[in-house]
């Protein structure tokens, strides 16, 4: 077992490790920052039960083909593609959450709150879902800093059907607060997801 955890697997999962400690420690923050502790739960830290089951899955994989397949974690080029790709992912996620404030929440609303406004400044000028979009590149760059191929795949096709399915849910009620505003915004501006209109 101790050949397993080669410098390659352990630069890896400390890589990945910190990673997650600090995206879910700075979208916690970040909440509490702009809708006041009071107003935020655990959930902000953006954990679930098939969040969970989808990492675990991710660290099985990457365990099995690092010991069948060790020279498939060795492939560095790839592994710091990936890496570039989180940080990306995280900084537009960050930019996102920072330019729309108090609209910004991880539950979509239902209802509109007075102090909810249309955000189309800053980064939602050129994309109307870049949190959704920067999540996206961190989670599948995360796979491909890890060198795992399956969960790449998956990952990529999970994540962005469940965002598509959220963006439709979340665009119908912000066309019945904002009406034929957001419509046209909506129109002008893609939604940052590849064939999601």
């Amino acid at each position: 077992m101790a050949a397993i955890f080669t410098q390659s697997a352990c630069i890896q999962f400390s890589q990945m490790f910190l990673l997650l400690i600090f995206f879910h420690s700075s979208e916690y923050l970040l909440a509490v920052a702009i809708h006041g502790k009071s107003n935020v739960t655990l959930e902000s830290f953006l954990i679930s039960k098939q969040y969970i089951i989808e990492l675990g899955l991710s660290f099985l994989e990457y365990l099995i083909e690092v010991y069948f397949v060790p020279e498939l974690k060795e492939l560095w080029w790839i592994s710091y593609i990936g890496l570039v790709m989180v940080i990306t992912g995280e900084i537009i996620r960050m930019v996102a959450i920072i330019t729309a404030g108090n609209a910004f929440t991880h539950k979509i609303r239902t209802d509109r709150d007075k102090r909810h406004n249309m955000v189309t400044g800053g980064i939602y000028r050129y994309i109307r879902h870049p949190g959704y979009m920067g999540y996206l590149i961190w989670c599948v760059g995360a796979q491909i800093m890890l060198c795992n191929p399956l969960a790449t795949i998956v990952f990529t096709f999970v994540i962005w059907r469940a965002f598509a399915h959220r963006i439709a849910q979340e665009e119908f009620y912000l066309r019945q607060f904002f009406g034929a505003e957001y419509t046209e915004y909506a129109r002008q501006v893609p939604s940052g997801l590849p064939f999601v209109k």
